[in-house]
């Protein structure tokens, strides 16, 4: 089955054929790094990983090239490095670090290129001096904007009226703009802020510049897809969208731009004075494996809303227990298992919910089985459609004994109720499985005698 996507373009589900199947090239708008990345950050990573890693099993992972920037010079790391009195080179450093980790906890797969806007100036002001050669933009008391009434197409991303977009994109107004809708390309900085020397004076990028610059320098003047989440359809991505092809003579930008859904907590807007901002780390902190985040994070449709509740958490826990406990039952010879209804689901423009469905199909067939060879025939393809979709990455055993391992101690109690049991002391038996329950180890015992555990 091709691979198909929905081009917010368009507004259509299209064939994907990119521009040179031996370099397919993906660009994502990463994070702005100045605090942890929340949950909504976390999904759209997710999203992208999972297109990722989709493109590298169409295509081969040597021909795939996917790049995602960081955005370490903003308004808003200024601000909340001047609020912990630390440089910004220190914030920006410590929160990308940050971000790292969490997203390599949830599996994603570090992109193959991840340009920091601060390492990119150089081509900004360049393309910036294209635009103004071009008629497009124009220098204003230290200040570049791009001037949006010289782009007839401005608008055809977002397919909104000229009043709509004024609105949405909540402008500025300031003297110096010829039309409210003029968007900064550069700006002023104070002495205290970041800034570079440039033809307009000291200062520094807008922020839709940053992605335009980083994009050409890394993918070329037109590539494959543009993706993120739906919220930077407008203004980002139309402006980014405008100011691209005005630099480049009218070229096209970006074939595909892929959006996924907002996502929502408990069915209200995240926000921390509501008290239901949950970031990443609050969730592996307390305990939460990232692969239960990863999997609650796909089991909505990327381009649907999603509402982040803790039963979709803990369903996508109890889930993985189910399928970790049918991959550690005892199997025969090793064989061959397909896995073409998963792939063809998500080739269906990233179906991961019916995706998910099919591995549940396979965690019944093993449950179900009687055959030790047939069983491993369906654990191959159980694995080999988690590994299609970041998931079951771990041992089973690991899994299920909550990545401790058979601790001595845990070894020695269960030694200590074989015991007991063996010489109808079933009150002791009884008593050390409860201790074990409080713990948090769930024993299960076999018709065989023995008795295995995991993690609860």
């Amino acid at each position: 089955m091709p691979l198909s996507l929905y081009n917010s373009m368009t507004r259509r589900k299209e064939a994907f054929e990119p521009l040179d199947p031996k370099n397919v090239r993906m660009y994502v708008c990463g994070p702005t790094v100045y605090d942890r990345a929340h949950i909504g950050n976390a999904r759209a990573v997710i999203v992208f990983d999972q297109l990722y890693r989709v493109l590298r099993h169409e295509y081969g992972a040597e021909h795939v090239k996917y790049v995602r920037n960081i955005t370490d010079v903003e308004d808003k790391i200024i601000d909340a490095a001047r609020a912990n009195a630390e440089p910004i080179e220190t914030l920006t450093e410590r929160t990308t670090r940050l971000f790292h980790d969490d997203m390599a906890a949830l599996g994603a797969l570090p992109p193959n290129v991840e340009p920091r806007a601060t390492a990119h100036i150089p081509q900004m002001i360049a393309m910036t001096e294209k635009l103004i050669a071009g008629g497009h933009a124009y220098a204003a008391e230290g200040h570049v904007l791009f001037a949006v009434g010289s782009w007839q197409g401005y608008g055809k991303l977002a397919r909104r009226s000229r009043d709509e977009m004024i609105a949405g994109a909540r402008v500025e107004v300031a003297p110096y703009k010829r039309d409210p809708g003029d968007f900064v390309l550069w700006k002023p900085s104070t002495p205290d802020q970041p800034g570079w020397n440039s033809p307009w004076g000291r200062g520094r990028p807008g922020w839709h510049i940053e992605c335009s610059a980083m994009s050409e320098a890394h993918l070329g003047e037109t590539f494959d897809i543009h993706g993120g989440g739906v919220d930077l359809l407008f203004p980002h991505h139309e402006n980014e969208l405008a100011q691209s092809e005005a630099a480049h003579d009218g070229r096209p930008f970006v074939r595909f731009w892929v959006h996924n859904g907002f996502l929502s907590v408990e069915g209200e807007k995240m926000s921390k004075s509501l008290g239901n901002f949950v970031t990443t780390h609050e969730l592996l902190d307390r305990g939460v494996p990232g692969e239960a985040i990863r999997l609650a994070l796909l089991s909505t449709h990327y381009r649907d809303p999603l509402d982040w509740t803790e039963d979709r958490l803990q369903q996508a826990k109890q889930t993985l227990d189910r399928w970790y406990r049918a991959l550690a039952m005892p199997s025969g010879v090793q064989g061959y298992s397909s896995i073409n209804p998963v792939t063809n689901a998500l080739y269906d423009d990233l179906n991961t919910p019916l995706a998910l469905h099919f591995m549940h199909e396979y965690a019944d067939a093993l449950y179900q089985s009687k055959d030790t060879a047939e069983r491993s025939n369906w654990q191959i393809g159980l694995r080999r459609a988690g590994s299609l979709l970041g998931l079951l990455e771990h041992s089973p055993t690991d899994w299920l004994h909550g990545g401790s391992g058979e601790t001595s101690e845990i070894r020695a109690r269960l030694e200590a109720r074989a015991k007991a049991r063996k010489e109808r002391r079933f009150a002791d038996a009884d008593r050390i499985r409860t201790e074990l329950a409080a713990d948090g180890i769930v024993l299960e015992d076999k018709p065989d005698g023995t008795t295995e555990w995991r993690r609860a």
